[in-house]
């Protein structure tokens, strides 16, 4: 499908235009928390959802902040003298910004949305009309080149994103900027990709409008624009992960076949990092009858690289190919249409025998240890954004764990994570609990099931004892012999490490 019935863009050549724009959007409250207190949490998430009817009720007034949200977010044609005393129009209409429909009134070219930044800036993310948020309610295109703004899976990998001081960043497939957005705020250098000349040119509108500095752009698919001399010290993608059967939308469809190009992705950055670079992606991958979905994705880490691969959702073929028809939309089109598209789904899935798909996070960081740590998970339940921290104190134990054998572990210092809490799980009135769970309260909320040993090792540790030393003083406590609890317990204090209920101090 052509790019024809998409709005020409607003120029990125005036800086000094789009920062008096960004000025004026600013001094009407035009933000994150002016929409909240003018539209209330329910008409705001309402509009997450595609549903403008509580927002459209909310601004039925004429103050200058009603009007944005109108023009912007709701996309309703505003009188062209109402605009004129809230923004300066007549260069967002030079600029491309606003376009004159029906006489007098005018309508957005683009939609801008709002963004709060992790220290409380002021941004704006700019994408296609109608394309803010995709979700239950269908994009506003189906134009191939459509660029969506920031929807859920944008926010997730900003959230598990780490967030340390880097030279070199890169966002693989930006899309509407949001990713180079925060990499802006921690890297010196930011390059960014996508296949879509239109999304570069949307990033440029975000960065410019949010304030942000400027970032190398560049078109091409996956790694293909970057030289074979270019590493990075963060690489981000939120990729085209939609597994397929044809490749209609830009945004959300490979191109390639199955999950592949996830896979090319993952395999491909290792090589692109840097010693003690993190590459972090949103993915999709097959659930192949007769093939363990761990062991296809431990087959994907490229050579030199630790993982932590996170599934969070698991969708049988029939629910992922109704999430994605209707994200497209087709289920508002003919029926028979719709029939058959889902058919080449599910035909397409048949044939490679998929039954389910699971979606999901990927973080790779370079090490070069001779022993690679591949850890691939389940974890469904919920967990406290923003994770960047917990991934990097995650590999940080990690790298911990391999420097140190078993004496040495019980010569080392632990302290207890921040906010874990003990349970006791047993019968009403029974003396002694069945078992104890550990449960953290921060990052990924895990529990972990331990003895009575490890309760109480955990609940001593504060940093100033060696392990060795607890485990002696526990052992006097139970009457057990002290060499034999010195043997058996590493491999608990190790998983309590790796899972972060223990630091070493």
């Amino acid at each position: 499908m052509s790019n024809a019935s998409l709005h020409s863009l607003p120029s990125v050549d005036r800086p000094d235009a789009i920062a008096r724009l960004r000025d004026a959007l600013l001094g009407a409250s035009f933000t994150a928390d002016g929409l909240l207190e003018l539209l209330s949490a329910p008409a705001y998430a309402a509009l997450a959802r595609s549903e403008i009817v509580p927002a459209l009720r909310a601004t039925r007034g004429d103050t200058p902040l009603e009007t944005l949200v109108r023009l912007f977010l709701l996309q309703q044609p505003v009188p062209h003298a109402r605009v004129e005393g809230v923004l300066p129009v007549d260069a967002c209409l030079e600029d491309g910004w606003l376009l004159r429909v029906d006489g007098d009134q005018v309508a957005a070219a683009v939609d801008v949305r709002p963004y709060g930044g992790p220290d409380g800036e002021d941004w704006f993310v700019v994408s296609d009309l109608g394309c803010a948020v995709g979700g239950a309610g269908g994009i506003g295109s189906r134009d191939e080149g459509v660029v969506l703004g920031v929807g859920g899976a944008s926010t997730t990998l900003a959230g598990i994103t780490v967030r340390t001081p880097v030279s070199a960043a890169l966002d693989l497939g930006t899309g509407s900027g949001i990713q180079s957005l925060h990499a802006a705020q921690h890297a010196t250098r930011v390059t960014a990709t996508d296949l879509n000349p239109r999304a570069l040119h949307i990033t440029a509108l975000t960065l410019a409008l949010s304030g942000a500095p400027a970032v190398d752009l560049r078109e091409g698919s996956l790694f293909e624009p970057i030289r074979d001399d270019e590493t990075y010290d963060l690489i981000v993608s939120n990729p085209p992960f939609v597994i397929s059967p044809d490749a209609r939308l830009t945004y959300r469809d490979g191109g390639m076949g199955g999950d592949d190009l996830c896979r090319t992705l993952v395999q491909q950055a290792g090589e692109r990092l840097s010693e003690g670079g993190f590459a972090q992606f949103l993915a999709n991958w097959q659930h192949v009858e007769g093939e363990d979905w761990q062991d296809r994705l431990r087959s994907w880490v490229p050579r030199g690289c630790d993982a932590w691969i996170v599934q969070r959702e698991v969708q049988d073929v029939t629910q992922y190919a109704e999430l994605w028809l209707r994200d497209a939309g087709d289920h508002r089109g003919d029926v028979a249409e719709y029939q058959a598209r889902y058919d080449a789904w599910l035909d397409e899935f048949e044939a490679r025998k998929v039954k389910a798909v699971g979606f999901g996070w990927i973080t790779l960081r370079r090490t070069d240890a001779a022993v690679p740590s591949v850890t691939a998970e389940e974890w469904p339940h919920p967990v406290e954004q923003p994770l960047g921290d917990t991934v990097r104190a995650h590999f940080e134990r990690l790298d911990y764990l391999r420097a140190h054998d078993d004496a040495a572990l019980l010569a080392g210092h632990f302290k207890l994570g921040a906010e874990i809490v003990q349970e006791q799980v047993g019968l009403p009135g029974a003396e002694d609990p069945e078992h104890v769970v550990l449960r953290q309260n921060r990052g990924m909320r895990r529990a972990t099931k331990v003895d009575t040993v490890g309760a109480g090792f955990a609940g001593v540790c504060d940093g100033s004892l060696s392990a060795g030393r607890i485990l002696d003083a526990i052992a006097q406590l139970v009457g057990e012999d002290p060499v034999l609890l010195r043997d058996r317990t590493p491999a608990q204090i190790r998983l309590l490490v790796e899972q972060g209920f223990l630091d070493p101090a």
